[in-house]
């Protein structure tokens, strides 16, 4: 498995999701497989703009900074945390439950808003450029659609989520 250098993330293998059982059903259309694979190449762009961004604004502390020491490091870890956990989370979902689907889209969605709202406070706190941070919120925006559009090909299964929430 190659990792992309500049995303830091592994590239999509289709042999990765195969089973046994589908043996020879390669030919079939794979709607849910196809638009996950669309979406984890539209985040691979989110990390790569986004941890250009981060890495060219080391921490600048003023002297009038409110800010706890360490505060903004702390932050943009917590940012490219979230970031890798949704290339994690839309790997995972090909597992093809819809359950595990459904809880991984929610944990996507969560993660994704808040790098995207983030990158606001990180604007605002001057630790990114203004345009770095909008053209990440740009190809968030992009993975949105991409994410909307995964969502509607998930079939409902037999199995019962014991929480009751999907």
């Amino acid at each position: 498995m190659g990792f992309d250098k500049l995303s830091g993330l592994p590239e999509w293998e289709d042999d990765d999701f195969q089973e046994d059982d589908n043996e020879g059903e390669q030919w079939k259309p794979r709607p849910t497989s196809d638009a996950c694979k669309a979406m984890y190449e539209q985040w691979k762009q989110v990390m790569i703009v986004l941890k250009g961004a981060i890495e060219s604004n080391p921490e600048a502390a003023s002297e009038d900074d409110e800010l706890p020491e360490g505060f903004q490091e702390d932050y943009k870890d917590m940012i490219m945390g979230d970031a890798y956990q949704v290339a994690v989370k839309i790997k995972s979902s090909e597992a093809g439950l819809y359950m595990i689907r459904m809880e991984n889209a929610s944990i996507i969605r969560k993660s994704a808003q808040f790098i995207s709202s983030a990158m606001l406070t990180m604007i605002s706190e001057n630790s990114i450029e203004e345009s770095h941070g909008m053209v990440i919120r740009e190809e968030i925006d992009k993975f949105r659609l991409l994410f909307r559009h995964w969502v509607s090909t998930f079939e409902r299964d037999e199995y019962e989520d014991e929480w009751g929430l999907f």
